[in-house]
């Protein structure tokens, strides 16, 4: 926001050049994780993963365009003030979700080690789809969603607590343990949900220490941690 109250909104083109980016970067990172690890491009529940992944993200790009903007800027990039445990954290999370697709595509694509129906790939996909939707819809309201954990001053941070976050404080992270373990099954591999589990287990504990920081260091977070009592799972944690 400018210094006479007029909020400044990404151009259109910066807009397109992410959408660009995203659009020829997924396919090039499945198909280096992907196919080359699966010996084949005969890979069906691989290009129908390829598939699918493309639709949606797509589709996300341009509903995020539409109702937040701003939160596609704020995610396509690392910010100064990161937490230096969450640069660890994620140097943890981002490989593990690496490996859930190289370890279903030696599984299923390859070796074929412990071969699953295709009906274990449906839950798979119903799992995925639901955490993808989870995650856009706290997007979709929380123009602070960044990629990393840190208190934006430069943005003038405030609590949200509409849409997902009336009912958990932390709807990124749920929608993320789904995406990862929906992703394993939706590609045939049980064994990938080895790395997949990893990478669950870091948002997990990710969720905990963004908590206690946003506790610590963001105005209103207390009160709003006494109005939504539970971090990721309604009546549990």
């Amino acid at each position: 926001m400018t210094a006479d109250g007029v909020t400044n909104k990404p151009p259109h083109g910066s807009h397109r050049r992410r959408a660009a980016l995203w659009l020829i970067g997924l396919p090039s990172f499945f198909v280096l994780f992907m196919f080359l690890p699966a010996g084949t491009w005969v890979w069906a529940k691989g290009w129908l993963f390829l598939f699918i992944l493309l639709v949606v993200v797509s589709a996300i790009f341009l509903v995020l365009r539409r109702v937040n903007p701003e939160v596609i800027v704020a995610r396509s990039r690392f910010h100064q003030g990161t937490k230096s445990w969450d640069k660890i954290l994620l140097s943890l999370y981002f490989p593990a979700m690496s490996a859930v697709v190289l370890v279903a595509a030696l599984d299923d694509g390859r070796f074929h080690w412990y071969p699953i129906p295709w009906w274990v790939c449906g839950v798979g996909y119903a799992l995925l789809l639901v955490g993808i939707g989870i995650v856009t819809w706290a997007e979709g309201v929380n123009k602070f969603f960044e990629v990393t954990v840190r208190i934006q001053t430069d943005r003038g941070h405030a609590v949200i607590d509409s849409g997902p976050y009336a009912i958990v404080r932390h709807p990124g992270y749920v929608g993320g343990i789904l995406h990862a373990l929906g992703m394993a099954l939706a590609l045939g591999s049980l064994w990938a949900l080895i790395p997949a589990t990893f990478a669950s287990t870091v948002l997990i504990v990710r969720t905990r220490w963004e908590d206690q920081t946003l506790q610590e260091e963001l105005i209103g977070y207390k009160d709003y941690a006494t109005r939504v009592r539970h971090k990721l799972i309604p009546g549990l944690w």
